[in-house]
């Protein structure tokens, strides 16, 4: 007999475990109760990633002349068709899935599962129909959804979330984003690049205040943003909002946080906005799904625990994805990582899940991308380290395609030249990122990245530069 392993939730972690597990010869049946690709797919990663694009094509019509082009007139958004667009590629993606299921044998119930004892989930179907489904193993990847605030709850028009932001009809006039990680500066780069007036309001002392973040990323991101018109009030917070007059009237005061508050910076605020985004974190979706009758525990905040097999407390239940929270990873290709051991693991391996090496994509513009240690954590770390930058404007690519702003940072071991860390800010970074990846992942040093032949002209060449200045033989950078 072939292991029966149930699946809740069908996200990028969820969908793949399934896949995973069945290559393996399990009999796996998947239970999703919305679409496909979970919040990534569908409220997330992708539609995001196709509102940006156009934004950035936007952002380049006005810079034409720049390159040679005469417009007969300015470029205007439609909106219709951008969101036309949206749903024709997220649907082709989910009909993708869906075929990826069934190719490899998933059984794949579209409906809300809660688990009943420990082997047996009851689910009630899209149409109302009961099922149980019996399970051997049970993968929890119930994903997560955006956190509001208390204050200021989401109304949908006036108080938006990130899914919201997804479906707007009309780029508005003006938006305060209550946050400044990566969702809110995303949304803060694509926005003005529509044409919306953005103001950020962050609580900490800087943009992306992530620790994998590099401080230097964040200060080059901060001098774009300020070229694209973007505001942004750094170590403030947003105490109220008023919707009263048609309008969103926003009341900014000192952040907890802050140090050092000057008198002046005592006095709160009031910002004029069609929009207000929250964009501060995300909450747990693993409340009533049952966890509490096979003695599962979350944490105070609905998370839960498991160690870097993926397994939870109770024998046979692994967790993934967003379900673990941010003591872990919260990213689409962690979740999908995390399910591919997950799997494995059910069906007698004993992999672990390596969180050392996770690259990190953020889509502003310009791209941020990051893998290993910064500057800040090496030092933290007591370890003997050198940190070596070239920007992006020594390179012959980013004169030709007109993006110059960034630079591409190697941070290093200085007695064996192992690459610790590698974060990029400019032209393409989320791709770029790949290569620093690798090293990190496979313990490569500097000298081989300096002596591996990266194609002229190419992006990629300022990771080569920046592995030549750390060996100590800068060319162009």
């Amino acid at each position: 007999m072939s292991r029966k392993i149930a699946v809740l939730g069908g996200g990028p972690g969820g969908y793949v475990t399934a896949v995973r597990a069945a290559q393996m010869g399990a009999d796996v049946t998947l239970i999703e109760k919305d679409a496909l690709g979970g919040t990534c797919l569908n409220r997330g990663c992708i539609p995001s990633k196709i509102m940006q694009t156009t934004a950035g094509m936007l952002h380049q019509f006005q810079r034409c002349k720049e390159y040679g082009i005469q417009l007969d007139s300015s470029p205007i958004v439609d909106m219709a068709a951008l969101m036309a667009r949206k749903e024709k590629i997220v649907n082709t993606q989910v009909r993708g899935i869906e075929n990826l299921l069934q190719h490899n044998g998933v059984t794949h119930i579209k409906g809300t599962g809660t688990i009943e004892t420990h082997g047996s989930m009851d689910v009630v179907t899209a149409e109302g129909a009961p099922l149980k489904v019996a399970w051997d193993t049970l993968i929890i990847s119930t994903g997560s959804e955006p956190l509001e605030i208390a204050a200021f709850p989401f109304d949908g028009s006036k108080v938006i979330s990130s899914t919201d932001a997804l479906n707007l009809d009309r780029v508005p006039e003006s938006m305060v984003i209550v946050g400044g990680g990566v969702v809110g500066c995303e949304f803060a780069c694509m926005l003005a690049d529509l044409g919306a007036r953005v103001t950020v309001v962050e609580a900490l002392s800087r943009l992306l205040p992530l620790p994998s973040v590099d401080a230097a990323c964040s200060k080059v991101l901060q001098r774009e943003m300020k070229k694209k018109k973007i505001k942004f009030l750094l170590d403030k917070t947003v105490t109220a909002v008023d919707t009263t007059n048609g309008k969103a009237s926003v009341i900014v005061g000192p952040s907890p946080f802050a140090k050092n508050i000057k008198e002046k910076d005592l006095q709160p605020l009031q910002i004029e906005a069609d929009k207000v985004l929250v964009s501060i974190g995300r909450k747990s979706n693993t409340h009533g799904i049952g966890l509490e009758s096979i003695g599962l525990e979350m944490d105070d905040r609905g998370w839960i625990t498991a160690d870097d097999h993926l397994r939870t407390l109770v024998e046979n239940v692994y967790a993934i994805g967003d379900a673990l929270g941010p003591a872990k990873v919260m990213l689409a290709h962690v979740a999908s990582t995390e399910g591919i051991i997950a799997a494995e693991n059910a069906m007698g391996g004993d992999r672990k899940m390596n969180y050392d090496a996770v690259p990190g994509a953020i889509f502003t513009s310009p791209e941020v991308a990051n893998v290993g240690l910064t500057e800040d954590q090496a030092t933290e770390k007591d370890m003997d380290f050198r940190a070596d930058t070239v920007l992006f404007r020594t390179i012959g690519k980013a004169q030709v395609i007109g993006e110059l702003a960034g630079e591409a940072k190697i941070v290093s071991d200085t007695q064996n030249g192992k690459v610790l860390g590698v974060h990029i800010i400019g032209p393409h970074a989320t791709d770029l990122i790949a290569e620093g990846t690798l090293a990190v992942t496979t313990g490569r040093t500097v000298k081989e990245l300096a002596e591996t032949i990266h194609a002229h002209p190419t992006l990629a060449e300022v990771t080569m530069e920046a592995a030549f200045k750390a060996v100590g033989r800068a060319l162009h950078g």
